[in-house]
């Protein structure tokens, strides 16, 4: 165990210890009297004053020293009972500490980071269970934490951990803290302080690493940067939980069309290191054994199971769920099983001797378990959860008896294809209880073709399998089972063993009638994904007779649309009928449709959304194997992008895009038995069979031309489908190619990388996952800043930190809200510009953070009136690019920019978004003539940028063509005609580049100006010239009541025209931008300009000088990033 470092003189001390071993830094000593020299006279001198004197070194006899180099002084630092006990602290030491210490310059330091990382580990082994076992002192650090990072109290810390943070080459021996949303570090050693805290949504990779001077660390890399932490106890488990707490914070704020509500680990308060745990425990258990998303793993137990085909016991682990008794070998056997609890009819306990249980099956089979250590209380969990789970209504646990095929007929609703007319909504129509392969190429068994012979020796080998092994869901897979599916399925096995080794049958038997439900819900609805299936009906797999016809077609709709509406995250997405429609030739229409949830659900997550961020995750994962295992071809291209990009179709369509369908199905077989791994295997395979051709290519294009050709000699030369079902190539009849079978392709990928574990791949998925989302985060944020560039007068590096602070502050309102409004203004589905969007609540914090002036309580006021302003379409969201717009304006444009700016916040709502509605409102009510005009002039604006435009457009089709056809429509007749809506739309978008004119602006009344005043004087307040500026704007404000008051006196005074009924009526031909303006004059009321207030404020030297003086953009950014969190208490 470890001890707390104290001192130890060793002068009078070496009589009694032996040192065992010793190096620069530390010494392992044994206590004589112990071990070898245990029977001497010493031995016994020294063993009797223990036991006199010293009773602590009789349960210690071998312990640890630490030295002071160039120093006598000695500091204990760990001590065993036994010899192995001493030996696995001693080895941690060489591999973690030895080569540390050689970046220290003193000895002092040396000994201060052994003894600062000692007591870390001490403090750490009773971390472990500090939530459960000692509250008092988790409790103590939440405390800790909340003050050194002065995070909100509702951020919740799940665990911490002792550490080293590696600042250069220099250790910084701290406490690392795992909190829901953030990493956080703390180090404080020989006055200097480290204090790191990232969100984890800024982590974009997350792995463990060794190199020379660290011997295993963890990286995390935020923002480009790179942090290293080593000398972790439990580096694995730190890991584990930094992984689930990234993934989640990545599905959470960027992935939410994969993220449930229901998800466990939804509510972020809720969060706790336990419930990662159990979390990560049920997500390997359901990955392993195929199970649905509904069955957590309960109990496990370590036992031995009894294998009648090999007549051994094998050792293994005993896995329950609420409906599976599940098994996998630990042996190397590759042995497992499901047993659904509704096939249990009994257990037995034959041997209390052995601690065995029976049990029995139905069908006359029986599993016996033995050294389980607590069977008794494993058999009554069976046998109560036996009496609860519901016996399906169909199941595939015993083909033997075959489901009888029976016509469901169903009011669905039916798309028409696209030559028919309209969609009939309530007819009745018959749902497919047989595979498409069955009714266009139906089994003939009287053939005696060669290929179907080797056919039937196929299905012959199968049954003897099932003789042997079981049918259905209680099979054992092993390693012959998986030897037969290398060599192919048989045609009619595909679908029942399909629907096995996906786990499809499991989702089926827990939810019968389902599919039906769904199909009559869906009934008379219409979408964009029905839309879009329509659409893609006719593309799936063109070539084969059963989607030449209405049969397959309508099968086709009605799982693609069925599924659509289960999941409407997902809908539809392009290669989802491929997939399909190949899935429908060997499966029932039902079993089709659980075999596409298994797919898109569990087997190839985040594949089918918008942006298919599955299929790029597991395109980093093989551009990593291809680097670990085809060196050669690393060596000779350095970018392996290409390979992602050709490879796409091949992860989406699982290679039946590629290849021809007689041999895809072979792909598909493997796909369903191994998983992704298995289209991994194939792809470095085909890669491996190409190398000296791909070795020989000088560009992309030939390396495409090159695996096209590969794939189409790939043929399958033990199909039995006859030749109008199959789809070769037209060079599979060119002898002078040479052929490659895919059974032989599919063999050799299993020989050469078949030693790839699926739990490393799913290792590699999580961590590749990370840097995608990241990577896709940081293309819109280029392509965002490319755009608000061009309109502001920030520098880039200004730019990329306001945007950090725009998006951070988007889920800083999330962080701690299970289902928070503001997760709904994130959608990356719209435009870069529009995909990040702040209500007003976020606006105003963020704004208050970066805004130029005091925080007095007035310009806080500022924030909400801007918000006002900005949203210019009413729908209660600000993007960024009109958020540094506003910015700009505050930070680099001129004084008049920054009055306009001011003097527009106390418009009222009406008069914000509309430019034609500011126009109106200064107009008289009787007067038309003026808006008339300006209609007028506007036409005659339009038709003139028309004309130009058109000349100009003419002009330039020599060197711009790309922008005449955008904007010319030509005739048939060869004549050019313009397109006036594409017009229109440049001429709205050039009104609206264009500079505003001051005397377009209305004009406020005493209300409004009144705010105004106030709103200066709480921008002045706290300013080093404050008393002159409120001087200022007092002589104006006065300045200004006293030109209304002289205007009043001149109209009172003006005459009046005598109408022909003799009654006066007011003179009209006043300028609309004097004081005594009547659209300005309401109710006694006054108005004024901006051109008057402009005017008047030039005249103040100290208010322009504080208007234009420069602002400190670099120390406002920095501000706010520090004070982000804190304004979010």
């Amino acid at each position: 165990m470890w001890l707390k470092p104290e001192e130890v003189l060793l002068k009078n001390a070496l009589k009694l210890w032996v040192t065992e071993k010793s190096n620069e830094y530390f010494v392992l000593q044994r206590r004589r009297g112990y071990g070898e020299d245990s029977g001497g006279l010493t031995g016994l001198l020294v063993g009797t004053l223990d036991t006199v004197l010293d009773s602590t070194a009789k349960v210690a006899p071998f312990r640890i020293l630490h030295q002071t180099p160039d120093s006598q002084v000695y500091w204990s630092i760990a001590c065993g009972a036994s010899l192995e006990e001493i030996s696995q602290h001693w080895d941690w030491l060489q591999q973690n500490i030895i080569r540390t210490l050689s970046v220290f310059d003193s000895g002092e330091d040396i000994t201060s980071f052994v003894q600062g990382k000692i007591r870390g580990l001490i403090a750490e082994e009773g971390t472990s269970a500090a939530d459960e076992e000692d509250p008092e002192r988790f409790r103590e650090a939440v405390l800790r934490f909340e003050r050194l990072f002065g995070l909100p109290q509702r951020e919740k810390l799940v665990t911490y951990f002792s550490c080293s943070y590696w600042k250069g080459r220099v250790p910084n021996q701290g406490w690392i803290y795992l909190s829901t949303n953030f990493l956080c570090f703390y180090s404080y050693m020989l006055g200097n302080e480290v204090k790191l805290v990232y969100p984890w949504d800024e982590v974009s990779r997350l792995e463990r690493t060794s190199s020379v001077l660290l011997a295993e660390s963890i990286r995390v890399c935020v923002r480009g940067e790179d942090h290293f932490f080593s000398m972790l106890l439990r580096l694995q488990q730190t890991y584990l939980i930094m992984q689930q707490l990234a993934d989640y914070a990545i599905v959470r704020f960027f992935d939410k069309e994969t993220f449930n509500a229901e998800h466990p680990l939804a509510n972020p308060l809720h969060i706790t290191q336990r419930a990662l745990e159990i979390h990560a425990r049920n997500q390997s258990f359901r990955a392993f054994f195929r199970l649905p998303q509904e069955e957590n793993l309960c109990e496990v137990h370590e036992s031995f199971l009894w294998v009648p085909f090999s007549h051994v016991n094998t050792l293994g682990k005993i896995c329950l769920s609420e409906n599976c008794l599940c098994f996998a070998s630990q042996d190397g056997s590759q042995c497992h099983l499901i047993i659904p609890l509704w096939e249990v009819f009994s257990v037995e306990l034959p041997d209390h001797g052995s601690r065995a249980l029976t049990v029995c099956l139905r069908g006359k089979r029986a599993l016996r378990f033995s050294e389980v250590r607590d069977f008794e209380r494993l058999a009554a969990t069976i046998r109560r959860k036996c009496g609860t789970a519901g016996s399906p209504q169909h199941y595939i646990s015993n083909p033997v008896i075959p489901l009888r095929s029976r016509e469901t007929r169903l009011h669905v609703c039916v798309f028409l294809s696209e030559d028919e007319e309209g969609v009939m909504v309530g007819q009745s129509q018959a749902v497919s209880t047989e595979a498409l392969m069955n009714v266009f190429h139906p089994h003939d068994a009287e053939n005696l073709d060669p290929k179907m012979l080797k056919e039937r020796m196929k299905e012959q080998s199968w049954q003897i399998h099932f003789a042997e092994y079981g049918r259905g869901t209680g099979m054992f897979c092993t390693k012959k089972t998986r030897d037969l599916i290398v060599r192919g399925v048989p045609e009619t096995l595909r679908g029942e063993l399909w629907m096995l080794f996906s786990g499809a049958v499991h989702d089926m038997t827990s939810h019968p009638g389902y599919y039906g439900r769904l199909l009559e819900e869906c009934m008379g609805s219409s979408s964009l994904a029905c839309d879009e299936i329509e659409r893609d009906l006719h593309r799936s797999l063109p070539e084969h007779p059963a989607f030449q016809s209405d049969t397959g077609i309508s099968a086709l709709r009605r799982v693609l649309t069925a599924y659509a509406h289960r999941n409407p995250k997902i809908g539809y997405c392009q290669a989802m009928n491929i997939l399909t429609s190949v899935l429908l030739l060997y499966a029932k229409e039902e079993e089709a449709f659980w075999l596409l949830v298994a797919v898109c659900e569990r087997m190839l997550p985040d594949y089918f959304n918008r942006r298919i961020i599955g299929a790029l995750v597991d395109q980093a994962v093989f551009e990593e194997l291809i680097r670990e295992h085809l060196t050669q071809l690393t060596e000779h291209m350095t970018d392996l992008s290409f390979f992602s990009s050709v490879s796409l179709s091949w992860f989406l369509t699982l290679f039946i895009s590629v290849l021809p369908i007689e041999s895809a199905v072979n792909v598909v077989d493997c796909f369903f038995y191994d998983g992704i791994k298995a289209i991994l295997q194939l792809g470095l395979a085909v890669l491996d069979y190409n190398m000296d051709n791909l070795l020989c290519c000088h560009d992309d294009a030939e390396a495409v031309t090159v695996l096209n050709r590969f794939f189409d000699s790939v043929t399958n030369k033990d199909s039995p489908l006859p030749a109008t079902v199959q789809q070769a190539s037209a060079t599979a009849n060119d002898k002078s190619i040479q052929k490659v079978d895919i059974s032989d392709l599919i063999k050799e990928a299993y020989e050469k990388y078949g030693d790839i574990r699926t739990e490393e791949v799913e290792n590699m998925r999580k961590r590749n996952k990370l840097y995608v989302i990241q990577t896709l985060e940081d293309t819109t944020k280029q392509n965002v800043l490319r755009v608000v560039a061009q309109d502001v007068k920030f520098s880039a590096a200004q730019l990329d930190e306001l945007y950090m602070l725009f998006k951070k502050q988007h889920f800083v309102s999330c962080y701690w809200s299970v289902c928070s409004p503001a997760l709904q203004n994130h959608d990356p589905s719209l435009p870069y510009l529009d995909q990040y969007q702040l209500d007003q609540s976020q606006f105003s914090s963020l704004f208050n953070l970066l805004q130029p002036w005091t925080t007095h309580t007035h310009v806080r006021s500022l924030a909400r009136s801007a918000f006002r302003l900005l949203d210019e379409n009413g729908d209660g969201l600000v993007n960024f690019k009109e958020f540094m717009c506003s910015l700009d304006i505050l930070y680099n444009r001129s004084f008049t920019e920054k009055l306009k700016f001011l003097f527009k916040l106390f418009f009222p709502p009406a008069e914000d978004h509309s430019f034609s509605t500011r126009l109106s409102g200064q107009l008289p009510l009787l007067s038309v003539a003026p808006y008339a005009s300006f209609l007028f002039i506007s036409f005659i604006h339009f038709f003139r940028y028309t004309f130009i435009h058109f000349s100009l457009f003419l002009l330039s089709s020599g060197c711009n063509k790309g922008a005449v056809k955008k904007s010319v429509v030509f005739c048939p007749s060869g004549r050019a005609k313009v397109d006036l809506q594409e017009y229109l739309k440049q001429w709205q978008e050039d009104l609206q580049r264009r500079e505003e004119n001051i005397k377009d602006l209305p004009r406020i009344n005493q209300v409004q100006f009144i705010g105004l005043t106030k709103t200066l004087y709480g921008v002045f307040h706290g300013n080093e010239e404050e008393e002159s500026l409120y001087r200022a704007v007092a002589r104006v404000t006065s300045l200004l009541l006293r030109m209304e008051e002289v205007g009043r006196k001149l109209q009172e005074s003006s005459p009046q025209k005598i109408s022909p009924t003799g009654t006066s009526s007011p003179v009209f031909d006043t300028p609309a931008d004097t004081p005594s303006s009547p659209s300005a004059v309401r109710d006694g009321d006054w108005s004024f300009s901006f051109e008057q207030i402009l005017a008047s404020l030039l005249n103040e030297p100290s208010v322009v000088r504080f208007f234009e003086r420069a602002i400190d953009t670099d120390s406002l950014i920095a501000h706010a990033r520090k004070n982000q969190l804190k304004d979010a208490h």
